[in-house]
């Protein structure tokens, strides 16, 4: 399918101002309606449907949003499933359905914003470029591939987020870096079960031959698939450091609690023998009674010797651990 006109890239906001049926144009190239709609909106999808041929089924799965990525194939156009990223922490993902074939390519979203301006841009810009010659395929697959790409920003702060944890672990680890741990390995399995489908999405896409598919577009198709494997590696490695993060938080809280324990039972061991000590001086036997009855209460510096002796046997078990290394 090849051009001069540029591929419209229209948006249904814009369009039925006067109430009247839009006119989508029949430009060789390709046309794309971005329709930013909501799922009570069935009616104007079904009205698409219509004029562009979609299959009804399909249309029922833009209406139902919360689909798995997938590719549907028809006689004339695919359906195809994806998953753009919304908010990581909030595990809210917008569905995004692209129909296309060989001179149209339509795409329903939930909600406004997308990635797509680097797509516009190309579309409007007066230079030759592969959007505005190479057809509909061509198109869909910068849309798709506009989505897979837009993972990588979150993904990557996301790692930033692991490496600072991680050094603040080694500094004193706490239990505030426990619960953000779990989080992050929660939203870590949340966004792999999202790039798992689009993966096998466009490795269907790619494998199957249809008619409006073109050869050279799969090439392209191959490349936005190794994006989908990057994605799911830094997925996964992230999801691997969090496992053992949270590991040697636990390992780490085992020590510390060790360690205390240590301490309370080196300072238990210590005062065993003083308090044995101040327990047989405190009897309250009579010195009067007999020259057997604790004589050394009548001492002059008995209670000084005392207080010295037991420094002493203090002293000596501190010594004895520190040579054990124990303390």
């Amino acid at each position: 399918m090849q051009s001069a006109c540029p591929v419209p890239f229209l948006s249904l906001d814009n369009q039925r101002k006067d109430g009247q049926t839009p006119f989508y144009g029949a430009c060789t190239c390709g046309i794309s309606i971005h329709s930013k709609l909501s799922p009570d909106s069935p009616a104007l999808i079904e009205e698409i449907g219509r004029i562009f041929g979609l299959h009804p089924l399909a249309l029922e799965d833009v209406v139902n949003t919360g689909q798995r990525p997938k590719v549907d194939f028809f006689e004339d156009h695919a359906f195809v499933v994806v998953r753009m990223i919304d908010d990581v922490t909030a595990h809210r993902y917008e569905q995004i359905a692209v129909f296309f074939g060989r001179n149209f390519v339509v795409t329903f979203q939930e909600r406004e914003g997308d990635p797509f301006d680097p797509v516009r841009k190309r579309i409007e810009s007066s230079m030759p470029n592969r959007l505005r010659s190479r057809g509909a395929d061509y198109l869909a697959y910068a849309l798709i591939d506009a989505i897979v790409d837009s993972y990588f920003p979150p993904i990557e702060t996301a790692g930033e987020l692991v490496d600072g944890i991680e050094d603040q672990m080694l500094r004193a680890a706490d239990k505030h870096q426990m619960r953000r741990l779990h989080e992050l390995r929660r939203d870590a399995n949340v966004l792999k079960g999202v790039l798992w489908p689009m993966r096998d999405a466009l490795a269907t896409l790619i494998r199957n031959d249809v008619p409006y598919v073109k050869p050279e577009t799969k090439i392209f198709l191959n490349d936005t698939l190794d994006h989908s494997l990057r994605l799911i590696e830094l997925v996964e490695t992230q999801r691997d450091m969090l496992t053992g993060l949270i590991e040697m938080h636990l390992s780490l809280s085992q020590a510390r609690t060790s360690d205390v324990i240590s301490y309370l039972t080196i300072v238990s061991v210590i005062f065993i023998p003083l308090t044995f000590l101040a327990g047989v001086w405190g009897m309250n036997f009579d010195p009067e009674a007999s020259p057997w009855n604790m004589p050394e209460l009548k001492a002059q510096y008995g209670y000084p010797a005392a207080l010295v002796f037991m420094a002493v046997v203090a002293l000596g078990l501190v010594a004895f651990f520190r040579w054990k290394k124990w303390l």
